[in-house]
Protein backbone atom coordinates (compact mmCIF):
# COMPACT_ATOMS: atom_id res chain seq x y z
CA UNK A 1 0.00 0.00 0.00
CA UNK A 2 2.78 2.45 0.88
CA UNK A 3 4.56 1.68 -2.40
CA UNK A 4 1.35 2.27 -4.35
CA UNK A 5 0.75 5.54 -2.50
CA UNK A 6 4.32 6.70 -3.19
CA UNK A 7 4.05 5.86 -6.89
CA UNK A 8 0.86 7.87 -7.24
CA UNK A 9 2.28 10.84 -5.34
CA UNK A 10 5.55 10.65 -7.33
CA UNK A 11 3.67 10.68 -10.63
CA UNK A 12 1.62 13.63 -9.40
CA UNK A 13 4.74 15.58 -8.47
CA UNK A 14 6.31 14.91 -11.88
CA UNK A 15 3.13 16.08 -13.63
CA UNK A 16 3.06 19.19 -11.45
CA UNK A 17 6.69 20.03 -12.25
CA UNK A 18 6.06 19.63 -15.99
CA UNK A 19 2.78 21.52 -16.15
CA UNK A 20 3.44 24.32 -13.67
CA UNK A 21 7.05 25.39 -14.12
CA UNK A 22 6.23 27.82 -16.97
CA UNK A 23 3.15 29.33 -15.34
CA UNK A 24 2.77 32.65 -13.57
CA UNK A 25 2.97 32.76 -9.79
CA UNK A 26 -0.85 32.73 -9.19
CA UNK A 27 -1.22 29.86 -11.64
CA UNK A 28 1.57 27.93 -9.92
CA UNK A 29 -0.11 28.54 -6.56
CA UNK A 30 -3.40 27.03 -7.78
CA UNK A 31 -1.56 24.09 -9.32
CA UNK A 32 0.29 23.45 -6.04
CA UNK A 33 -3.00 23.65 -4.12
CA UNK A 34 -4.49 21.02 -6.41
CA UNK A 35 -1.52 18.72 -5.87
CA UNK A 36 -1.69 19.20 -2.09
CA UNK A 37 -5.40 18.28 -2.16
CA UNK A 38 -4.65 15.10 -4.15
CA UNK A 39 -1.90 14.10 -1.72
CA UNK A 40 -4.28 14.72 1.20
CA UNK A 41 -6.89 12.52 -0.49
CA UNK A 42 -4.36 9.73 -1.03
CA UNK A 43 -3.16 9.92 2.57
CA UNK A 44 -6.75 9.76 3.80
CA UNK A 45 -7.30 6.61 1.74
CA UNK A 46 -4.13 5.10 3.14
CA UNK A 47 -5.27 5.74 6.72
CA UNK A 48 -8.63 4.09 6.01
CA UNK A 49 -7.04 1.11 4.31
CA UNK A 50 -4.56 0.74 7.19
CA UNK A 51 -7.32 0.87 9.80
CA UNK A 52 -10.03 -1.17 8.12
CA UNK A 53 -8.06 -3.28 5.68
CA UNK A 54 -9.08 -4.33 2.20
CA UNK A 55 -9.61 -7.93 3.27
CA UNK A 56 -12.58 -9.17 5.21
CA UNK A 57 -12.30 -8.68 8.95
CA UNK A 58 -13.62 -11.10 11.51
CA UNK A 59 -16.43 -9.48 13.47
CA UNK A 60 -15.41 -8.92 17.09
CA UNK A 61 -18.18 -8.14 19.61
CA UNK A 62 -17.56 -4.70 21.09
CA UNK A 63 -17.59 -4.18 24.88
CA UNK A 64 -18.63 -7.80 25.39
CA UNK A 65 -16.94 -8.11 28.79
CA UNK A 66 -18.55 -4.88 29.99
CA UNK A 67 -21.97 -6.14 28.89
CA UNK A 68 -21.46 -9.50 30.63
CA UNK A 69 -20.31 -7.77 33.82
CA UNK A 70 -23.36 -5.50 33.74
CA UNK A 71 -25.72 -8.47 33.29
CA UNK A 72 -24.19 -10.49 36.12
CA UNK A 73 -25.36 -14.08 36.67
CA UNK A 74 -27.52 -15.01 33.67
CA UNK A 75 -27.69 -18.78 34.12
CA UNK A 76 -31.27 -19.86 33.37
CA UNK A 77 -32.31 -16.30 32.50
CA UNK A 78 -34.03 -15.22 29.28
CA UNK A 79 -32.15 -12.60 27.28
CA UNK A 80 -33.23 -10.82 24.11
CA UNK A 81 -30.34 -10.13 21.74
CA UNK A 82 -31.85 -7.45 19.52
CA UNK A 83 -28.97 -7.44 17.03
CA UNK A 84 -27.81 -11.00 16.35
CA UNK A 85 -25.27 -10.12 13.62
CA UNK A 86 -22.43 -12.64 13.73
CA UNK A 87 -23.83 -14.11 16.94
CA UNK A 88 -21.01 -13.01 19.24
CA UNK A 89 -23.26 -11.72 22.01
CA UNK A 90 -25.76 -14.57 21.70
CA UNK A 91 -23.02 -17.19 21.89
CA UNK A 92 -21.54 -15.58 25.01
CA UNK A 93 -24.96 -15.51 26.70
CA UNK A 94 -25.68 -19.14 25.78
CA UNK A 95 -22.25 -20.21 27.03
CA UNK A 96 -23.19 -18.80 30.44
CA UNK A 97 -26.40 -20.81 30.62
CA UNK A 98 -28.90 -18.22 29.40
CA UNK A 99 -31.84 -18.74 27.07
CA UNK A 100 -31.61 -16.37 24.11
CA UNK A 101 -34.20 -14.84 21.80
CA UNK A 102 -32.35 -13.13 18.93
CA UNK A 103 -33.62 -10.67 16.33
CA UNK A 104 -32.00 -9.62 13.05
CA UNK A 105 -33.49 -8.37 9.79
CA UNK A 106 -30.40 -9.23 7.73
CA UNK A 107 -31.13 -12.37 5.65
CA UNK A 108 -27.40 -13.10 5.41
CA UNK A 109 -27.22 -14.11 9.09
CA UNK A 110 -29.87 -16.85 8.89
CA UNK A 111 -27.29 -19.57 8.19
CA UNK A 112 -25.31 -18.67 11.32
CA UNK A 113 -28.51 -18.49 13.34
CA UNK A 114 -29.57 -21.96 12.17
CA UNK A 115 -26.16 -23.34 13.10
CA UNK A 116 -26.50 -21.85 16.58
CA UNK A 117 -29.96 -23.36 16.90
CA UNK A 118 -28.54 -26.77 15.98
CA UNK A 119 -25.81 -26.36 18.60
CA UNK A 120 -27.89 -25.06 21.51
CA UNK A 121 -31.34 -26.43 20.73
CA UNK A 122 -34.42 -24.92 22.35
CA UNK A 123 -32.32 -22.51 24.41
CA UNK A 124 -31.88 -20.39 21.27
CA UNK A 125 -34.69 -18.82 19.25
CA UNK A 126 -34.07 -16.69 16.16
CA UNK A 127 -36.63 -14.24 14.78
CA UNK A 128 -35.66 -12.86 11.33
CA UNK A 129 -37.28 -9.48 11.77
CA UNK A 130 -36.27 -5.93 12.79
CA UNK A 131 -35.73 -5.57 16.53
CA UNK A 132 -38.62 -3.11 16.84
CA UNK A 133 -40.73 -6.29 16.68
CA UNK A 134 -39.80 -7.11 20.27
CA UNK A 135 -43.19 -5.54 20.95
CA UNK A 136 -44.71 -8.81 19.70
CA UNK A 137 -43.01 -10.95 22.37
CA UNK A 138 -45.57 -12.67 24.56
CA UNK A 139 -43.36 -13.23 27.59
CA UNK A 140 -41.45 -11.22 30.16
CA UNK A 141 -37.66 -11.36 29.91
CA UNK A 142 -34.69 -10.79 32.18
CA UNK A 143 -32.56 -8.64 29.87
CA UNK A 144 -32.72 -6.84 26.54
CA UNK A 145 -29.43 -6.06 24.80
CA UNK A 146 -28.84 -3.77 21.81
CA UNK A 147 -25.53 -3.74 19.92
CA UNK A 148 -26.34 -0.94 17.49
CA UNK A 149 -24.83 0.14 14.19
CA UNK A 150 -23.42 -1.89 11.32
CA UNK A 151 -21.46 -5.15 11.51
CA UNK A 152 -18.13 -6.02 9.93
CA UNK A 153 -19.77 -8.62 7.68
CA UNK A 154 -22.12 -6.04 6.19
CA UNK A 155 -19.30 -3.61 5.49
CA UNK A 156 -17.02 -6.22 3.98
CA UNK A 157 -19.48 -7.69 1.45
CA UNK A 158 -19.01 -5.43 -1.58
CA UNK A 159 -22.40 -6.02 -3.18
CA UNK A 160 -24.22 -4.77 -0.06
CA UNK A 161 -23.08 -1.26 -1.00
CA UNK A 162 -22.14 -0.15 2.52
CA UNK A 163 -18.46 0.50 1.84
CA UNK A 164 -16.85 3.25 -0.22
CA UNK A 165 -13.72 1.09 -0.55
CA UNK A 166 -15.34 -1.31 -3.05
CA UNK A 167 -17.37 -0.49 -6.15
CA UNK A 168 -20.89 -1.90 -6.00
CA UNK A 169 -24.52 -0.88 -6.54
CA UNK A 170 -25.53 1.85 -4.09
CA UNK A 171 -27.75 -0.37 -1.93
CA UNK A 172 -27.03 -0.10 1.84
CA UNK A 173 -30.13 -2.06 2.93
CA UNK A 174 -29.84 -4.28 5.98
CA UNK A 175 -32.78 -6.34 4.71
CA UNK A 176 -33.72 -7.48 1.22
CA UNK A 177 -36.78 -5.23 0.82
CA UNK A 178 -37.34 -1.49 0.83
CA UNK A 179 -35.66 1.34 -1.04
CA UNK A 180 -31.94 1.43 -1.68
CA UNK A 181 -29.62 4.39 -1.11
CA UNK A 182 -29.81 5.15 -4.84
CA UNK A 183 -33.63 5.17 -4.58
CA UNK A 184 -33.47 7.47 -1.58
CA UNK A 185 -31.27 9.98 -3.42
CA UNK A 186 -33.63 9.93 -6.39
CA UNK A 187 -36.82 10.32 -4.32
CA UNK A 188 -35.76 12.86 -1.71
CA UNK A 189 -35.61 16.60 -2.33
CA UNK A 190 -32.35 18.53 -2.05
CA UNK A 191 -33.53 19.96 1.28
CA UNK A 192 -34.37 16.51 2.66
CA UNK A 193 -31.04 15.05 1.52
CA UNK A 194 -29.16 17.95 3.08
CA UNK A 195 -31.01 17.38 6.36
CA UNK A 196 -30.09 13.67 6.29
CA UNK A 197 -26.41 14.50 5.71
CA UNK A 198 -26.43 17.18 8.39
CA UNK A 199 -28.26 15.25 11.12
CA UNK A 200 -26.91 11.73 10.57
CA UNK A 201 -23.42 12.59 9.29
CA UNK A 202 -22.65 16.06 10.67
CA UNK A 203 -21.59 17.02 7.12
CA UNK A 204 -20.66 20.71 6.98
CA UNK A 205 -21.45 21.48 3.32
CA UNK A 206 -24.58 19.36 3.26
CA UNK A 207 -26.52 21.58 0.85
CA UNK A 208 -23.75 21.55 -1.77
CA UNK A 209 -23.34 17.78 -1.54
CA UNK A 210 -27.10 17.20 -1.66
CA UNK A 211 -27.38 19.28 -4.82
CA UNK A 212 -24.47 17.38 -6.42
CA UNK A 213 -26.11 14.07 -5.54
CA UNK A 214 -29.45 15.13 -7.03
CA UNK A 215 -27.78 16.40 -10.20
CA UNK A 216 -25.77 13.23 -10.83
CA UNK A 217 -28.03 10.55 -9.22
CA UNK A 218 -25.18 8.12 -8.43
CA UNK A 219 -25.94 4.43 -8.90
CA UNK A 220 -22.75 2.93 -7.44
CA UNK A 221 -20.61 3.48 -4.37
CA UNK A 222 -17.70 4.81 -6.43
CA UNK A 223 -19.96 7.25 -8.29
CA UNK A 224 -21.11 8.62 -4.94
CA UNK A 225 -17.60 8.65 -3.52
CA UNK A 226 -16.26 10.62 -6.48
CA UNK A 227 -18.82 13.38 -5.88
CA UNK A 228 -17.37 14.08 -2.44
CA UNK A 229 -14.40 16.41 -2.79
CA UNK A 230 -13.37 16.50 0.88
CA UNK A 231 -11.98 13.05 1.81
CA UNK A 232 -13.04 13.57 5.43
CA UNK A 233 -16.69 13.75 4.35
CA UNK A 234 -16.76 10.39 2.56
CA UNK A 235 -17.38 8.16 5.59
CA UNK A 236 -19.95 10.54 7.20
CA UNK A 237 -21.93 10.77 3.93
CA UNK A 238 -22.07 6.98 3.58
CA UNK A 239 -23.03 6.66 7.25
CA UNK A 240 -25.83 9.23 6.94
CA UNK A 241 -27.37 7.52 3.91
CA UNK A 242 -27.15 4.09 5.58
CA UNK A 243 -28.93 5.35 8.71
CA UNK A 244 -31.68 6.93 6.61
CA UNK A 245 -32.16 3.91 4.32
CA UNK A 246 -32.60 1.58 7.29
CA UNK A 247 -34.47 4.03 9.54
CA UNK A 248 -32.03 3.10 12.29
CA UNK A 249 -33.06 5.86 14.70
CA UNK A 250 -36.76 5.14 14.23
CA UNK A 251 -36.16 1.43 14.85
CA UNK A 252 -34.34 2.24 18.09
CA UNK A 253 -37.00 4.64 19.35
CA UNK A 254 -39.84 2.19 18.62
CA UNK A 255 -38.02 -0.64 20.39
CA UNK A 256 -37.13 1.36 23.50
CA UNK A 257 -40.77 2.36 24.02
CA UNK A 258 -41.78 -1.23 24.83
CA UNK A 259 -38.74 -2.22 26.91
CA UNK A 260 -40.24 -1.31 30.34
CA UNK A 261 -43.27 -3.55 29.72
CA UNK A 262 -41.15 -6.54 28.65
CA UNK A 263 -38.65 -6.53 31.51
CA UNK A 264 -39.30 -8.36 34.76
CA UNK A 265 -38.49 -6.57 38.01
CA UNK A 266 -34.73 -6.82 38.32
CA UNK A 267 -34.40 -7.04 34.55
CA UNK A 268 -31.82 -5.00 32.67
CA UNK A 269 -31.63 -3.13 29.38
CA UNK A 270 -28.13 -2.71 27.92
CA UNK A 271 -27.33 -0.59 24.85
CA UNK A 272 -23.99 -0.37 23.04
CA UNK A 273 -23.99 2.69 20.77
CA UNK A 274 -21.53 3.97 18.17
CA UNK A 275 -23.18 7.15 16.84
CA UNK A 276 -23.76 10.33 18.85
CA UNK A 277 -27.41 10.56 17.82
CA UNK A 278 -28.32 6.99 18.80
CA UNK A 279 -26.38 7.48 22.04
CA UNK A 280 -28.41 10.62 22.75
CA UNK A 281 -31.66 8.73 22.13
CA UNK A 282 -30.62 6.00 24.58
CA UNK A 283 -29.33 8.45 27.18
CA UNK A 284 -32.50 10.56 27.10
CA UNK A 285 -34.75 7.50 27.33
CA UNK A 286 -32.77 6.10 30.27
CA UNK A 287 -32.91 9.49 31.98
CA UNK A 288 -36.68 9.48 31.54
CA UNK A 289 -36.95 6.04 33.14
CA UNK A 290 -34.70 6.90 36.07
CA UNK A 291 -36.47 10.16 36.94
CA UNK A 292 -39.50 10.60 39.18
CA UNK A 293 -42.54 11.22 36.93
CA UNK A 294 -43.68 14.82 36.96
CA UNK A 295 -40.33 16.45 37.71
CA UNK A 296 -37.75 15.96 34.94
CA UNK A 297 -35.18 18.01 36.87
CA UNK A 298 -34.87 15.49 39.67
CA UNK A 299 -32.02 12.93 39.59
CA UNK A 300 -32.41 9.20 40.06
CA UNK A 301 -34.20 8.45 43.35
CA UNK A 302 -35.63 5.44 45.12
CA UNK A 303 -39.11 6.04 43.70
CA UNK A 304 -37.98 5.94 40.07
CA UNK A 305 -38.90 2.77 38.14
CA UNK A 306 -35.34 2.22 36.88
CA UNK A 307 -31.80 2.72 38.13
CA UNK A 308 -28.80 3.52 35.95
CA UNK A 309 -25.96 1.06 35.44
CA UNK A 310 -22.52 2.63 35.21
CA UNK A 311 -21.56 3.62 31.66
CA UNK A 312 -18.62 1.73 30.13
CA UNK A 313 -16.16 2.69 27.38
CA UNK A 314 -13.62 0.50 25.57
CA UNK A 315 -10.14 0.53 27.07
CA UNK A 316 -6.98 1.15 25.06
CA UNK A 317 -6.35 -2.57 24.58
CA UNK A 318 -9.79 -3.21 23.09
CA UNK A 319 -9.44 -0.26 20.72
CA UNK A 320 -6.01 -1.53 19.65
CA UNK A 321 -7.46 -4.99 18.98
CA UNK A 322 -10.62 -3.68 17.30
CA UNK A 323 -10.58 -0.13 15.93
CA UNK A 324 -14.32 -0.26 15.35
CA UNK A 325 -14.74 -0.09 19.13
CA UNK A 326 -13.22 3.36 19.48
CA UNK A 327 -16.53 5.29 19.46
CA UNK A 328 -18.55 2.76 21.49
CA UNK A 329 -20.50 3.56 24.65
CA UNK A 330 -22.31 1.04 26.85
CA UNK A 331 -25.28 2.33 28.82
CA UNK A 332 -27.68 0.33 30.94
CA UNK A 333 -30.57 0.41 33.39
CA UNK A 334 -32.08 -2.05 35.86
CA UNK A 335 -35.82 -2.24 36.51
CA UNK A 336 -36.70 -1.65 40.17
CA UNK A 337 -40.48 -1.84 40.10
Amino acid sequence: MLKRLWRRCHVGIRVWNWSCMARTRPQRWHCQAGLNWEIQRLLTWWRWESRWGLNKMKHIPVLLNAVLNALGDINGRTIVDCTFGAGGYSRAFLARGANVIAFDRDPNVVTDANAMRAEFGDRFTFIPRPFSNIADLEQDVDAIVFDLGISSMQIDVAERGFSFRMDAPLDMRMESSGMTAADLIRQKSVADLAEILRVYGDVKKANILARAMKDSLPQTTFELRDLIHNPKDIAPVFQALRIAVNDEMGELERALVVVPDLLRVGGKCICVTFHSLEDRIVKNKFREWTTVPGDPRMPTVANAPFELIKTALPDAQEVENNLRARSAHMRGVIKLQ
